[in-house]
């Protein structure tokens, strides 16, 4: 696992409403569908780095540095008691998308560790958003 010193959840948000602003949280449960609370979306979760707050409309902000979590896509991303799988940068904002590989809960001032991920959970995450057939 490889971590940036010290990176960590800084911000929460769910955006429940498209177009309306989003509700900052300290802690929050993250199902296979992505943040508790937030609206369906392209991906279950949306990461970006604190360094690298341009307005987007992120689920996750974590102090990692903009080029690290980029070199996250196709690996794993710890925070909390979550595992989410970095799927790809975000479109035309900056950060990544994640889709939840383990759920659970993330709360400000979680550590941030990208790792690897096995053949056998690579595997794992290519089953789409909970309905067990491939994406």
């Amino acid at each position: 696992m490889e971590q940036a010193p010290g990176a960590t959840v800084t911000t929460i948000h769910v955006h429940p409403v498209k177009g309306q602003p989003g509700q900052e949280l300290s802690t929050v449960e993250v199902g296979p569908d992505g943040l508790h609370g937030d609206r369906p979306k392209k991906a279950a979760v949306m990461v970006l780095s604190a360094d690298d707050t341009t307005g987007a409309r992120a689920n996750l902000v974590v102090t990692m540095p903009p080029a690290q979590l980029s070199a996250a896509v196709g690996r794993v991303l710890r925070v909390g008691t979550v595992e989410l799988e970095v799927t790809g940068p975000a479109g035309s904002c900056p950060g990544v998308y994640a889709a939840v590989r383990r759920p659970g809960t993330v709360s400000v001032g979680d550590a941030a560790v990208v790792g690897e991920a096995s053949a056998d959970e690579a595997d794992e995450a290519h089953v789409s958003r909970g309905t067990g057939e491939p994406a």
